[in-house]
């Protein structure tokens, strides 16, 4: 059914109206963090008097902010390739593959997706402290990447199996291994998957406070949302700064975002249209 005009300029108008409304919080963060503190409290809605840097080089100099940027990038980063890499490879097995255990196998990811891991934090500790992990940030990905593979076993098999077998029978038929038919031929195909699961998985670890919390404890290795809780003082908070640390821990989202968004966006879709 076509759109009138009149339902056209009301649509745009409640696009920009959501834009302006998501986007706010943003512009407010960033410019808390070019204030000071007395500013903050003086005028919290305004944008700031004098543009200024000071705050975030006070940050680097008040806390080992260097330190926890790189935790925070080391454990997303590793977390979210081994769910990648470990997940794609599975979910091209269950959907290529029929053998009598594939359903089994497929519903034991299922089942992943019902039982929060949080459930099982004494065992998770127990294991970790077994293993020697504590106060480790490979503890942290192991978690993460065990997490975060059910979803993405789920979404990746569903975009798996949407594509034609003629595909994969004329790679076979021109000499492709199993490893060539899903690297070269299938992988490439599936890449608003991918995205999709690379975005969620990275927001996950990225800012998950619970873990980090619980397995590490040396102040150098502690990720961005535990290590900024140092900014909260017993008695008195210096919001500048927390608000400077929090800009520069959401411009790596954002950055990931906007270089997968056309992708996440044809992920999320893709099933509308089939």
């Amino acid at each position: 059914m076509k759109m009138t005009v009149g339902g056209r300029a009301v649509s745009y108008v409640l696009a920009y109206l959501f834009a302006l409304i998501a986007l706010y919080p943003i512009v407010l963060m960033i410019s808390s963090s070019l204030k000071t503190n007395m500013e903050i409290f003086a005028s919290p809605l305004s944008l700031p008097k004098t543009f200024s840097l000071d705050t975030y080089k006070k940050l680097w100099e008040a806390v080992p902010f260097a330190d926890f940027l790189w935790n925070s990038v080391f454990v997303s980063g590793m977390s979210v390739m081994l769910i990648t890499v470990f997940s794609a490879m599975a979910a091209f097995y269950l959907s290529r593959f029929s053998f009598k255990w594939t359903g089994g196998l497929y519903f034991f990811f299922i089942i992943g997706l019902m039982i929060p891991i949080k459930l099982g934090i004494v065992p998770l500790f127990l294991l970790m402290k077994n293993l020697g992990l504590m106060n480790s940030l490979w503890s942290l990905i192991l978690i993460y990447t065990a997490s975060g593979i059910p979803i993405s076993v789920f979404i990746l098999t569903g975009f798996f199996r949407t594509l034609p077998i003629e595909l994969e029978e004329a790679a076979r038929i021109d000499g492709c291994s199993h490893f060539q038919v899903f690297w070269r031929v299938l992988l490439p195909l599936i890449r608003p998957a991918l995205a999709t699961v690379i975005i969620i998985n990275f927001i996950h670890a990225w800012n998950d406070f619970f873990f980090p919390l619980i397995f590490i404890q040396e102040e150098t290795l502690k990720t961005i949302p535990v290590g900024m809780m140092v900014l909260f003082g017993e008695y008195e908070t210096d919001w500048s700064l927390l608000f400077a640390g929090l800009t520069l821990s959401a411009l790596p989202m954002i950055v990931v975002f906007l270089m997968a968004s056309r992708q996440f966006m044809e992920g999320l879709t893709a099933g509308a249209v089939k």
